[in-house]
């Protein structure tokens, strides 16, 4: 399966995630401003009968695309999904630090719902079965259950990140210039 594209604004802030078919259109299209990456992937078309050529085009891992993209979209919050939470806390029981697959994790929330508390980035965590029902509706302190990093809000940069995890090295590179230092997330 080939890798997804990474496209930018032209200012170098990353939008989103594309298909290999859509940066084709953009480079078609002369909509492209600039690309980074060491290789571009080849990718072939048709035949030319006449002249008995082949078409192809070279798409790099990061692709500029002329046009303006609203600042609401770099702004807002992710949202929240189990499948990146588990991502962000690289599917690791942020009690005790056992490491799961996504079935065996559990979103378990800071401060309870019933105690107010919220159901966004900064609340929750990745659990493993055992701890979420341990810990119950009490805060960690309550429950004589520390946790083991503070949980947090993924800039677009790192939602990015969650979202593929098949990000090449030019594109990991790019991304992680924009990304905060949060010490375990980026090893």
């Amino acid at each position: 399966m080939p890798s997804l594209i990474l496209r930018v604004d032209p200012a170098g802030l990353p939008v989103d995630w594309i298909s290999w078919q859509v940066a084709a259109t953009h480079y078609a299209k002369n909509q492209v401003l600039w690309t980074l990456g060491e290789t571009p992937t080849r990718y072939w078309g048709g035949v030319n009968r006449a002249r008995d050529t082949r078409s192809f085009i070279d798409v790099h891992p990061v692709v500029a695309v002329r046009g303006m993209v609203s600042g609401k979209r770099m702004v807002r919050t992710p949202p929240l999904t189990n499948r990146e939470l588990f991502r962000r806390d690289r599917h690791t029981c942020l009690y005790c630090l056992q490491k799961l697959p996504d079935r065996r994790l559990t979103r378990d929330h800071v401060v309870p719902v019933s105690k107010g508390g919220t159901d966004s980035w900064t609340n929750v965590v990745s659990a493993c079965v055992a701890c979420n029902q341990r810990k119950g509706a009490r805060t960690p302190e309550q429950a004589g259950m520390p946790l083991h990093a503070v949980p947090y809000s993924p800039n677009h940069a790192e939602y990015l990140i969650l979202r593929n995890r098949k990000i090449l090295a030019d594109q990991m590179a790019f991304l992680m210039k924009l990304c905060p230092d949060r010490g375990k997330f980026h090893e």
